[in-house]
């Protein structure tokens, strides 16, 4: 088929075709984005879900609905040992010149702008001190301490977009790098434009790690976020991922060449993106048959361990590259953390430093208490096709 009409484009935080599988965590969003121009309070969400399952692609998603709402919107990826104050200080500043059109907000986005100097100047940021053209207002997100200046500068931003009868949405993208004493003041100050009645919303995604860490950040962030699971989807959620945006294009596919890619991806959204890539650039016709989902495999797994698995497995060193080798020989997951430690023949407690590594990096999680698992689906299978069984060159 004519690769320059091929719907499908596999890559990170592309938009699907047809994003299938996720209507209710959308309405939910929708309901807390229109809530928040009433004055009324919803609680944020914090998606949660292994890599290649469109976390992403639902924050961009979010972000686009909340803006043709009329909230003003600040979208950050937090990097690995980035402080929070550094990313928060310039997407602040541009929200807060969006809301000073408003005459009604004027007043209230000056004092919002003295307060975020104040902050900037706290935490000794330069790109505040350079851009941010007023004085700081002495008192007020300035005592260098995150946890007491968030706060006190979320609700000047809160008051601002109140004033010009808008809504800030924050959305933060790979939460579970940020440092913990960042995580805690972000929930701190949500907790407290919650209890001012601002319209302020957040959305943000992570591993499935990430309840756990705002848990530990502070207790009562269950009752402040949903905590939506991003998964594999469905197998009817499959068929409407690949078969509409084939008919779309005016092009058919099989059931049974679906069932195929349904058996080979698992439901993961991103291998179906590859999968669906690679069966229609395959098909000789209109119809993309069985026998095109077969021959796409090898293809598809090819650029899948040539890329999305193997740039993260190049992040590892060789003792943290051992590790997850031992979790791949014992099948599929979640392990045990003593099996690990009995295939390595090292105790448990010698590996704490190098499993607590690994779960930094974002490759492994610990979906309960004693066990460990992949962030990443299929990736023990990728281990035991390229490393840990190679095949002979005889």
């Amino acid at each position: 088929m004519d690769p320059v009409r091929n719907p499908f484009a596999p890559g990170a935080g592309n938009r699907p075709p047809e994003l299938a599988g996720r209507e209710l965590i959308l309405q939910d969003a929708q309901v807390a984005i229109q809530r928040a121009l009433l004055g009324k309070p919803s609680r944020s969400q914090m998606l949660l879900g292994l890599r290649g399952v469109g976390k992403t692609v639902l924050l961009n998603k979010i972000e686009w609905m909340a803006e043709a709402a009329g909230h003003v919107t600040s979208s950050i990826e937090a990097p690995e040992g980035k402080a929070l104050s550094e990313l928060l200080v310039p997407k602040i500043n541009q929200a807060l010149r969006k809301l000073s059109t408003s005459e009604n907000a004027k007043a209230k986005t000056h004092q919002a702008l003295r307060a975020l100097r104040s902050f900037a100047s706290a935490f000794k940021l330069s790109y505040g001190e350079a851009s941010i053209s007023v004085d700081p207002e002495v008192g007020v997100a300035d005592s260098g301490d995150m946890e007491a200046d968030l706060p006190e500068l979320f609700v000047r931003v809160g008051e601002a977009a109140k004033s010009a009868g808008k809504a800030w949405t924050l959305l933060i993208d790979e939460v579970q790098y940020l440092r913990s004493k960042d995580l805690a003041a972000l929930i701190v100050a949500l907790h407290k434009v919650n209890q001012r009645d601002l319209p302020v919303l957040f959305f943000g995604a992570g591993l499935p790690q990430v309840a756990a860490l705002s848990g530990d950040a502070k207790s009562y962030a269950e009752r402040l976020f949903h905590y939506p699971a991003v998964g594999a989807l469905e197998a009817e959620d499959v068929e409407t991922a690949i078969r509409q945006p084939i008919e779309a294009e005016g092009k058919w596919i099989d059931d049974n060449a679906i069932q195929e890619i349904l058996l080979r991806t698992k439901g993961y959204p991103y291998f179906l993106q590859e999968w669906g890539y690679q069966c229609w650039s395959l098909a000789e016709g209109p119809r993309i048959q069985l026998e095109d989902a077969s021959k796409a495999a090898g293809e598809a797994i090819k650029r899948l361990d040539e890329g999305f698995f193997k740039v993260r497995f190049d992040r590892l060193t060789p003792k943290e590259r051992e590790y997850v080798m031992a979790m791949a020989k014992l099948g599929a997951g979640p392990y045990r953390s003593s099996d690990i430690a009995d295939a390595l023949k090292e105790t448990h407690q010698s590996l704490g430093p190098r499993r607590a590594q690994i779960i930094s990096k974002g490759m492994i999680y610990s979906p309960s208490h004693g066990d460990i698992a992949f962030t990443v689906p299929l990736f023990n299978e990728y281990l035991v096709r390229n490393y840990v069984q190679k095949p002979s060159k005889a």
